[in-house]
């Protein structure tokens, strides 16, 4: 498969959830934030949101030097957040416009679809229900999978391997910077989507950009 923007015959897509499949980044950042604030930490949701896309073990530092995930206080956050954002907002959460509708048209073409999440294992299948597209994606490569999360470029490197892709035949589908750092690391071109609130210049280095899945999708009929 030829995608717009993209050189190489793809044969594998590389699926970020959170913004790209699914309008959960608000939900994480307020999860988040109502955690946080559980074990005294007032952080305002304008910065927690800034860096929804990492995984726990680079957004807590980044948000408050003395937290960590090793740390008690910090993996007791952590915990918290899960069940908060299971308890408070994932029954709430919609597709991104065109989720399924994409993956359909990846899985027509012969392109084999994998989760490259940093969301935790324990919570992926939650988010893939709630994205449509369970029933779509055979291989996933969490948060589990990685020594580092985004935007080091460990999950792209476990999404490959559990895929036996070639970095150079898959393509990278995100909607933070953190996704488009983490698949350059890794040799995968990025298609990057707006639906996550990420701006463009966030998305710069991206191979194209598009507004959401469903543009994407008209775009791949176009071409």
């Amino acid at each position: 498969m030829h995608l717009p923007g993209v050189r190489a015959e793809i044969a594998t897509a590389l699926l970020d959830i959170d913004g790209t499949l699914l309008e959960s980044n608000d939900a994480h950042a307020h999860a988040w934030v109502d955690a946080l604030g559980e074990y005294g930490y007032a952080i305002p949701y304008a910065r927690v949101r800034s860096f929804v896309g990492m995984g726990a073990d680079q957004l807590l530092p980044a948000i408050a030097s003395n937290l960590t995930l090793d740390s008690e206080t910090g993996a007791s956050i952590v915990r918290r957040r899960g069940e908060i954002f299971k308890q408070r907002y994932i029954d709430e959460l919609q597709p991104t416009p065109g989720a399924r509708e994409l993956l359909l048209a990846f899985i027509a073409d012969g392109v084999t679809c994998v989760a490259a999440t940093s969301a935790k294992e324990d919570e992926l299948d939650l988010l893939l229900e709630r994205a449509g597209v369970a029933d779509l994606i055979a291989t996933k490569s969490t948060a589990d999978d990685a020594r580092v999360s985004k935007p080091a470029p460990d999950i792209v490197h476990a999404a490959l391997q559990r895929s036996h892709a070639l970095a150079t035949h898959s393509v990278m589908l995100g909607d933070t910077k953190y996704d488009v750092t983490a698949a350059r690391r890794a040799g995968v071109a990025t298609i990057a989507l707006r639906c996550g609130g990420s701006s463009d210049a966030d998305l710069s280095g991206a191979a194209a950009i598009y507004d959401d899945p469903l543009s994407l999708v008209a775009a791949m009929r176009i071409s």
